[in-house]
């Protein structure tokens, strides 16, 4: 080899052998948490190149109503334009680079550049800027609005990406779609909204999050305090790891679903079972705001949520009352935002109480979202502890079946990560 070669062999980065990162036999280096540069490969080769939510129709309103997102690193505004059309655009002057927007969420007419007064309609194109002839003749607004990405949504979650040539979001969300189907009946009858959201910091990388949302396995470690703090009924409910009818299955494009409660998939059906006790009282106050009965326990049994969990590749997971948010920021620290979610128009006492819910689990005091987010951290400070040690994601494999839409494992199998991870690596080898 002439020593041109080696110095380039030397170069390459060592991410460049996908196998040793996450290998056949499904075991995750430990640089997947920790080298900066893979970190910034996968912003580059994911989040730019795929479907990433931004939003809920809900979040916007009214025309005018905006919010701010990010896809991967770049932050963007979610906006609806006069004609109700909703926009993602990246949130950046096209002068000067400054962001046009800080407000994180309102509504407005336009969004003006604070440093050289530069104007932007809510579809991003350029209207106005101060003295344009220093330009000259040929300069054109047209070429010079904000950038604008691909926009496409499904039952109401928005999502956008910087690649033009991806599969349409439908063919992306795949087996998905019925899934996300069957979560959106949690509104009860009544259109689903978000009621609410907090946002933490965790210092950890952005795929110990996204091992997370499909992994039985933690819960009744993690989660011993939550349990404790249930009623007789609702333990049993959730103690869905000893119970073994759940299941994980890969839905295909990194996406997985995690059964937990088989009983709770499809919340039109059962409506004749006996109302939960927690739930007694709150049926009652709804048959004396004048709710018949019928509809009384369809809200009822909306109200104590679905019983599984979705990981949507690469940022957004759905979980009992809430999404999850992931936002990548560096290669060890991770914001993550909670968003609870109730019934547009639906009885008031209904989203009182789904609040309660979300707050008892997932709220910033609760019992889940703490106690996730340290063990999410241990993780990270342990990858200190070994470089050539795997992290191992090959639980269940030995007797993991062919389900409907792709390989199906017990409950407590690690099915959710393996899926996750084939995308990543297939996306990574692209």
């Amino acid at each position: 080899m002439l020593k041109k070669e080696k110095d380039m062999s030397l170069a390459m980065p060592r991410f460049r052998d996908l196998d040793a990162l996450y290998s056949p036999d499904a075991k995750v280096a430990t640089p997947m948490y920790e080298d900066a540069d893979l970190f910034k490969e996968e912003m580059e080769r994911i989040f730019r190149r795929t479907w990433v939510w931004v939003a809920h129709d809900s979040e916007l309103p009214d025309k005018g109503s905006f919010k701010l997102s990010n896809v991967g690193l770049e932050p963007v505004i979610v906006v609806r334009d006069r004609k109700g059309v909703v926009h993602v655009l990246v949130n950046r002057c096209r002068h000067r680079a400054a962001t046009v927007c800080e407000v994180k969420k309102g509504k407005t007419s336009s969004f003006q550049c604070p440093y050289h007064g530069w104007g932007y309609g809510l579809d991003g194109s350029l209207r106005a800027l101060p003295y344009p002839e220093q330009y000259g003749d040929d300069f054109s607004k047209d070429s010079h609005g904000l950038l604008r990405l691909r926009t496409e949504s499904y039952a109401g979650m928005i999502f956008a990406t910087f690649n033009e040539e991806i599969e349409p979001l439908a063919d992306f969300l795949g087996p998905v779609r019925k899934w996300i189907d069957l979560f959106m009946k949690q509104g009860g009858g009544f259109p689903i909204k978000v009621l609410g959201e907090h946002q933490f910091t965790v210092p950890m990388n952005w795929k110990i999050q996204l091992e997370n949302t499909t992994d039985a396995y933690h819960f009744p470690v993690v989660h011993k305090s939550f349990m404790q703090s249930l009623d007789g009924e609702t333990e049993e409910i959730f103690n869905f790891l000893e119970t073994g009818k759940g299941y994980v299955e890969d839905l295909g494009n990194g996406h997985s679903v995690m059964v937990m409660i088989p009983e709770l998939v499809d919340l039109d059906q059962n409506l004749d079972e006996p109302i939960p006790e927690r739930f007694l009282e709150l049926a009652q106050e709804l048959r004396e705001e004048g709710y018949p009965e019928d509809q009384v326990r369809k809200i009822v049994r909306a109200v104590g949520g679905a019983g599984f969990n979705l990981n949507l590749f690469p940022n957004v997971s759905f979980s009992l009352a809430f999404f999850r948010v992931l936002t990548p920021v560096n290669v060890e620290r991770t914001d993550i935002r909670h968003i609870a979610i109730g019934m547009d128009g639906g009885p008031a006492a209904a989203n009182r109480m789904r609040l309660r819910l979300h707050e008892h689990f997932q709220g910033p005091m609760g019992f889940g979202s703490p106690d996730d987010a340290e063990v999410w951290e241990r993780v990270q400070r342990g990858t200190k502890g070994g470089e050539a040690l795997p992290v191992l994601v090959n639980r269940g494999m030995v007797d993991e079946q062919q389900g409907p839409d792709g390989p199906l494992g017990h409950i407590s199998a690690e099915t959710g990560m393996r899926a996750a991870y084939a995308m990543w690596k297939r996306m990574m080898s692209a």
